[in-house]
């Protein structure tokens, strides 16, 4: 068993068997953690355009709130 504060991402833990980007098969050196999960992709081009769009919409949703809050930053 692997200490508890290993860090390596293994296609076998993958919560998707194909790249959400491509519909090709994921591959070991294109996994990332998303919300505690293991998402996998075809390659790092996909997996770095996925963490993009994910910051593009956390900057949003965050945004979102500060309006709704009626604050200003």
């Amino acid at each position: 068993m692997a200490p508890a504060n290993d860090t390596t991402l293994r296609i076998e833990d993958a919560v998707n068997d194909f790249c959400p980007w491509s519909g090709k098969p994921i591959v070991p050196e294109a996994l990332t953690l998303y919300n505690g999960a293991v998402v996998g992709f075809c390659d790092a081009a996909c997996r770095d355009k996925f963490a993009r769009a994910v910051a593009a919409f956390e900057d949003a949703l965050r945004a979102r709130r500060v309006a709704n809050a009626g604050l200003h930053q």
